[in-house]
């Protein structure tokens, strides 16, 4: 109480004063704006947290899916091409609707055996009928819901090859935009897809991984190395809140990239998965960041 009276006595100062004593060209408003009882209410930053659900396989349960879609706000879903069928995807898009989560397409190359984690060299035509075709299988679910897929965000090896490969990269984004150029292209932040999808004036969403670390070149470390994975909520929550602050990437040497952060990614195929998103969530909150599903956030409306 005691600092909003000293504040309404100091803009009642201020704007009694003649304008020639004071160099701002609107001075009673520059200065009360960027007061620090005022500046973090009006610059309030808009944050999405999304998992990648619906993965039901041999390699993955999906036990968790309805908890964790009571915490996150977008799900990348599996189309049934490394994960998931038509079963698992009307259950995720049926609990997301509930929730006011938005729905994506993860599409992956065709690769159950594998969880679509094995690299594959594929001509481009061949990656545009994936990206196609599963986005189709999705939506048609999702309409039968009375919804619609809003964004697409690219699953494991593919994922993977589109960060290092600008070609790849340009394939996927000139098929995402051919679906439907208002659909959300959710990227790694810093990667070719990002460079790929601005060269194409797309809608971007750039993501961070809550629960992976990095390499100096700001690419994923290989799931092959014993570092690859953050487990430990509490590391976690750090690793993403100091990500989000800073506008930069943490790299596992100690190196920060800047970089463009609009998204967090809480893998649903993480043993600690539930509890890293319930701690994750909590601690931006804390912070006060807005969240809100990608298609709801204000650089996309």
């Amino acid at each position: 109480l005691l600092k909003y009276l000293i504040t309404l006595e100091f803009v009642s100062l201020l704007t009694s004063l003649p304008k020639s004593q004071y160099n701002a060209a609107s001075p009673r408003f520059d200065i009360f704006l960027i007061m620090p009882c005022y500046t973090s209410s009006i610059n309030t930053m808009e944050i999405n947290i999304n998992c990648d659900l619906g993965e039901k396989s041999k390699h993955h349960s999906n036990k968790y899916d309805p908890d964790l879609l009571e915490i996150v706000n977008s799900a990348n879903i599996a189309c049934g091409y490394h994960a998931g069928d038509a079963e698992t995807m009307n259950q995720v898009i049926e609990i997301s609707k509930k929730n006011g989560v938005s729905l994506g397409a993860h599409p992956s190359f065709n690769d159950p055996e594998n969880f679509g984690r094995e690299r594959m060299n594929l001509p481009s035509d061949e990656i545009r009928k994936l990206i196609i075709d599963q986005y189709e299988i999705l939506q048609d679910i999702a309409s039968n819901h009375g919804d619609k897929v809003s964004h697409i965000k690219p699953h494991g090896a593919l994922n993977n090859m589109a960060c290092e490969n600008l070609d790849l990269s340009i394939t996927l984004a000139k098929t995402i935009k051919e679906i439907d150029k208002d659909l959300i292209y959710l990227v790694p932040t810093g990667s070719k897809m990002e460079e790929a999808a601005k060269k194409l004036d797309m809608k971007i969403a750039c993501d961070i991984f809550a629960d992976r670390n990095n390499e100096d070149d700001g690419n994923l470390v290989s799931r092959k190395k014993p570092h690859a994975l953050i487990t430990n909520p509490e590391e976690a929550k750090k690793h993403v809140l100091n990500m989000v602050k800073n506008q930069a990437l943490n790299c596992h040497s100690g190196k920060q990239i800047p970089c463009e952060i609009d998204s967090i990614c809480i893998h649903g195929d993480n043993i600690s998965a539930l509890e890293t998103a319930k701690e994750i969530k909590k601690n931006l909150i804390d912070n006060s960041l807005s969240l809100l599903a990608l298609n709801r956030m204000k650089k996309f409306l």
